[in-house]
């Protein structure tokens, strides 16, 4: 059936909220996100429920629910198992919206690398020059980000510039982490800690109270320790951080990398059986890469 811009956009808009809130949507909340008048959604409401496009839902939690044939009509998957693929817009993270499909149109061409990116929801607040990331994708964990240079508002799609592509590691941190795990006794003073350090060639360690761990102690924390007129009989105990974050060994390295950036640290420790078996550190993570 031929359906006009506006009523493709109020169904997109529907089924992007439901998706996202699973009850009834009302019409001002799709005015409000394709940015038109209440009263205009309320008008196309009704040739959409001749056509068995949306179901009225009466009463004060009332709205519209998407039928099955609106999501034929626009070819979207209704299947409940469907993973979200995510889309930041300029380093922010969009809610309600996913892409469902992604194109690459200029594979072969050596200058420009183009892609066509089909998006669950209103494309109405994307602009040209917008930076977008997708991703990760849930088999291959793949990140793609570029710059939109076009959008189609009739098919929900993206044009988009691909600056970078990106297939994050899928294995566990365990695979990545350093190991046997080097320590710090709790006893340790700084001139112990700074031995340690240099004979394995270190930069940081968990400090161990026997099987417990304490905290964690760095060089930097020695340096600090040191320029505020502590001497080198101190204990490390004095100056570690005792916040120390963990990550249990079987965690997939993408999904604790942006820990690195919300905590901003440089290692973490990993955990096996309520025990720590290992340390990641940034130096680990940039290995899984290859070079450009």
């Amino acid at each position: 059936m031929d359906l006009s811009l506006i009523q493709k956009d109020i169904l997109i808009t529907l089924i992007t909220l439901y998706h996202r809130d699973s009850r009834p949507i009302k019409g001002e909340e799709i005015a409000e996100v394709i940015q038109r008048n209440p009263g205009t959604i309320r008008n196309q409401m009704q040739p959409l429920k001749t056509l068995k496009l949306v179901d009225g839902v009466p009463g004060p939690k009332g709205g519209y629910n998407p039928t099955t044939k609106a999501y034929q009509e626009l070819n979207i998957s209704q299947a409940g198992n469907d993973a979200e693929v995510p889309i930041a817009r300029n380093g922010e993270l969009l809610p309600g919206l996913g892409a469902t499909e992604v194109d690459l149109t200029t594979l072969c061409h050596p200058d420009v690398c183009h892609a066509v990116v089909r998006v669950m929801g209103s494309v109405k607040q994307f602009e040209i020059g917008d930076e977008i990331t997708v991703g990760p994708t849930p088999v291959n964990k793949l990140l793609v980000r570029g710059e939109i240079f076009g959008k189609d508002e009739v098919e929900g799609a993206l044009m988009i510039s691909i600056s970078e592509m990106i297939s994050l590691p899928k294995k566990p941190v365990r695979d990545y982490m350093s190991h046997p795990l080097r320590v710090v006794p709790a006893t340790a003073t700084l001139r112990d800690a700074v031995q340690i350090f240099a004979g394995m060639q270190i930069n940081g360690a968990p400090v161990m109270d026997g099987s417990t761990m304490r905290g964690i102690v760095t060089v930097t924390d020695v340096i600090r320790a040191l320029s505020a007129g502590r001497d080198l009989a101190t204990r490390v105990t004095e100056v570690m951080t005792e916040d120390v974050v963990q990550v249990e060994g079987d965690a997939r390295l993408f999904e604790v990398v942006k820990r690195f950036k919300e905590r901003e640290i440089g290692r973490l420790i990993v955990i096996e059986d309520g025990r720590p078996v290992g340390i990641l550190t940034k130096t680990d993570i940039i290995r899984v890469f290859p070079p450009s």
